[in-house]
């Protein structure tokens, strides 16, 4: 984009200068972070951003909205049509702001204060919204929490023995930093037994799924809710996929439960992404993603790093720092100063602080967005080892870093 208009606020220009400079000149291995298309960013400076429209297409407060209605009845079409279901079973709001505020509506529809919700605990992969003490949802609902084995792995008998024992009435799957497949059709089945309503949080593989490179919850689930920013490359907004027999409750739920006018020019966004989607070339996107991450996983490994779960399915693996006797917040810092990007992730049963725990979670949705494959994961390997273990100097790597990401355009 040219910014043509901003460019006379040199301040506030040049504060978006050195913010795409750090963008083009770093790594980004932040499991939850990707790179926008252009198409996209254009999509979020339209003059849809000057409308409200609250209320549901052709039921609004407002007038002059014949396309503002337009744009979201395609938007809801391309992601039916992207996700390969149908609107005879399933409804979509896209309005949700974000994802966390998608998932509170799903509870506020669902539940009712007190109610009992099975979900996985956050530093076995899960996320705040899932009932962690410090999320609001806590105090509201109470949260049982499954994680995983010493394999790293979720252990479906502890998730059915917990279902058992506590009778929830909302079981959710799908989290921030699992790397294995999910089995939905094994929740299903818990749920089922349990007399649970089933969600399916699939904010980090919602790209996954549209990619066709891990199963899809919609055969199982009756509620999913994804973000729009990570491996579906779009803005930051979030989605809800309903049954139809919940869907209105779920509508209400956001508006006026939640929310008051959406913010349509990120819904026009949103189907930009899914036309986005919907190429060919997302396909082998998703693909090269979970290669990318298979091969930068093992290739750690193989230098001596602990990775949880031994590896990865997705596009995501943790790290566990505690044998090279540095926390993730300190070798975030190491690494953020030799140009690559990660963020601290707390470890199954981590005995650190949550703000400064013993692991780092990478991911490869942003980096392979710039077009890098398997020879490129191997060189951000070894400049990750020579950071942690062999703490080489920083300006050296950095100057690698660098070299290498000239190569590989923020958007190919």
């Amino acid at each position: 984009m040219k910014y043509s208009a901003l460019k006379k606020y040199k301040n506030l220009f040049s504060l978006l200068q050195r913010e795409q400079q750090r963008q083009a000149n770093t790594l980004n291995l932040i499991a939850s972070e990707n790179y926008a298309s252009p198409a996209v960013l254009e999509a979020l400076a339209t003059e849809f951003t000057n409308k409200y429209a609250e209320g549901k297409p052709r039921q609004r407060y407002y007038f002059g909205n014949e396309h503002i209605d337009s744009v979201e009845e395609v938007t809801r079409e391309l992601l039916l049509k992207l996700f390969k279901i149908t609107s005879r079973a399933w409804s979509v709001n896209v309005q949700p702001y974000s994802g966390s505020p998608a998932n509170l509506a799903v509870y506020a529809a669902l539940l009712k204060p007190g109610d009992t919700v099975l979900s996985m605990a956050l530093d076995h992969g899960g996320h705040l919204t899932h009932g962690h003490p410090a999320s609001f949802t806590s105090s509201i609902w109470k949260f049982v929490h499954y994680g995983v084995g010493k394999d790293g792995r979720i252990s479906y008998e502890d998730v059915e023995r917990l279902a058992k024992e506590h009778k929830p009435k909302l079981i959710i799957c799908g989290g921030s930093a699992y790397a294995r497949i999910i089995d939905f059709k094994k929740f299903a089945a818990i749920a089922k037994k349990s007399d649970a309503s089933l969600m399916a949080d699939v904010s980090h593989i919602a790209g996954l799924i549209a990619g066709g490179v891990h199963p899809s919850p919609f055969p199982h689930a009756d509620v999913v809710t994804t973000t729009t920013h990570k491996t579906l490359r779009g803005p930051r907004a979030a989605i809800i996929f309903s049954r139809t027999a919940i869907s209105d409750t779920i509508d209400k739920a956001v508006f006026p439960g939640l929310q008051g006018g959406p913010h349509e020019n990120t819904i026009f966004s949103i189907a930009v992404m899914a036309q986005e989607a919907l190429r060919p070339a997302f396909k082998k996107y998703s693909q090269q993603v979970v290669k990318n991450a298979k091969v930068l996983a093992r290739e750690l490994e193989n230098k001596g790093f602990h990775i949880v779960s031994g590896g990865t399915d997705t596009h995501l693996f943790l790290v566990d720092l505690t044998q090279h006797e540095i926390s993730g917040k300190e070798a975030g810092a190491l690494l953020e100063r030799a140009g690559i990007i990660v963020n601290k992730n707390a470890i199954p049963n981590d005995i650190r602080k949550p703000w400064d725990p013993s692991g780092i979670r990478l991911g490869t949705p942003a980096v392979t967005t710039r077009g890098m494959k398997e020879k490129e994961m191997k060189t951000i390997a070894q400049l990750i080892a020579r950071t942690i273990i062999d703490r080489e100097p920083l300006v050296k790597i950095n100057t690698e870093v660098r070299k290498l990401t000239r190569h590989f355009k923020v958007w190919q």
